[in-house]
């Protein structure tokens, strides 16, 4: 019977776990000196390895060899808890048990001694679903529990936890994974696979998993399955329905050269592909970003295809700082106001039309004003008479030198005595 990857790939002591080496260095330690807290709180987002870090102290706690922070893996008890059938790790749900009731008949059973293990280990997943006088019933146990139970809290919403039972505990924020790290397990699982797989394709669904392991694995049993048994680029980007970078960066290379029909081009494939402008809006932002950030702080960049990073080379010394400062706000600005407009299209095309309203002037750029007819009509209405501004490269218009002059009066005939 297949197992998904999540499952088959799930962590199974501290040398295995992907990205959270202090939590591990911290338990690690407090296993081999015996220093040991009765309750600990793992707190972060999903897919991280909360639960899994709580399984694994609980087989670290529980092992025959003894208590100890590299679990021999082979006794009963690693093995029972490696099938989730160990009787003495009691695993609850909070967000389906949050009476009280249910609370009070869970602490009815902690001062009984262990069954098989050397402790008796409650593992509570989305520990702030409990209601409040579940909690209130919790702390008194929470505080002086027997020496024989450990209580391990996971929750991706810390802040719903009152204060006097995070003071009970020993926090562990993880944090998300970065893409570097989800794209080198990702290769090795595939390898041991033995599933072809581009790395172009590998990065976009480590980015796309937005630091959750747990969602890059699922994503890859998808890729798997929309590729029919392999990993390619163009089918990542289908199956999550991205946006091809070489648009966006046209786009904004397009808008900075003042590239109007190139501008209409891509704006009409957008609405031949009926894209998700949102989606395309935000891709615009985190280049923006990206190209800051490769101009100021090259060693936090992230690393793309070579074609990509040619591209973005190419982009981030065409693009002084301030310009794209200027664009990234008015992009943000233009994201906030996408609700607000009659469509969401509209509210786009309306967002690239100010980029290319507001862009600064290029150093082969003038501003020129095309010169008022004298005439009549012209001096007697010159004050209510704006100029007519374009821009225009060098080469092809001469500047104009625009004078004000002020509007010319005859004066009134004297009456004759």
């Amino acid at each position: 019977m297949y197992q998904v990857l999540a499952r088959k790939y799930r962590p199974r002591n501290f040398n295995e776990l992907v990205g959270q080496n202090h939590v591990s260095r911290a338990l690690s330690s407090a296993l081999e000196r015996g220093r040991l807290h009765h309750a600990y709180l793992f707190t972060g987002t999903r897919g991280v390895g909360k639960t899994t870090i709580a399984r694994i102290l609980a087989k670290c706690l529980n092992c025959e060899t003894g208590v100890t922070s590299t679990p021999c893996e082979v006794c009963a008890t690693c093995k029972a808890v490696n099938e989730g059938r160990f009787i003495d790790l009691i695993e609850i749900d909070a967000a389906s048990r949050t009476k009280v009731e249910d609370t009070r008949e869970l602490l009815d059973n902690v001062p009984y001694a262990p069954t098989q293990g050397r402790f008796k280990v409650y593992l509570i997943d989305e520990v702030h679903m409990l209601s409040t006088h579940s909690f209130n019933a919790l702390l008194k146990t929470l505080e002086e529990p027997p020496e024989h139970v450990k209580f391990l809290f996971a929750t991706t919403d810390p802040q719903k936890l009152p204060i006097t039972v995070i003071s009970r505990c020993l926090q562990f924020t993880l944090r998300p994974l970065a893409v570097d790290e989800i794209t080198k397990h990702l290769g090795a699982i595939l390898e041991k696979e033995q599933i072809n797989a581009d790395q172009d394709a590998i990065w976009q669904i480590a980015e796309s998993a937005q630091g959750s392991l747990r969602d890059a694995l699922s994503l890859t049993d998808q890729a798997i399955a929309y590729g029919q048994g392999s990993v390619h680029h163009q089918d990542v980007k289908e199956m999550l329905g991205l946006i091809d970078r070489t648009i966006i960066y046209d786009l904004i290379l397009a808008i900075h050269q003042n590239q109007r029909e190139k501008v209409s081009q891509l704006l009409l494939q957008f609405r031949h592909q009926a894209l998700d402008v949102s989606l395309v809006l935000d891709q615009l932002i985190s280049t923006l970003h990206e190209l800051a950030i490769l101009q100021y702080l090259p060693d936090l960049s992230l690393k793309y295809s070579d074609e990509i990073n040619r591209k973005i080379m190419q982009l981030s010394k065409l693009i002084s700082a301030q310009d794209l400062q200027l664009y990234y706000q008015i992009a943000c600005k233009g994201r906030s106001d996408l609700q607000l407009a009659v469509t969401q299209e509209q509210g786009f095309e309306m967002c690239v039309l100010r980029l290319l309203a507001f862009r600064p002037l290029a150093p082969n750029e003038i501003l020129v004003s095309e010169p008022v007819q004298q005439n009549e009509q012209a001096v007697v209405n010159h004050q209510l008479q704006q100029p007519v501004q374009e821009i225009a490269p060098v080469s092809a218009v001469q500047p104009v030198e625009v004078i004000s002059q002020p509007a010319i009066v005859e004066p009134e005939p004297e009456p004759e005595p």
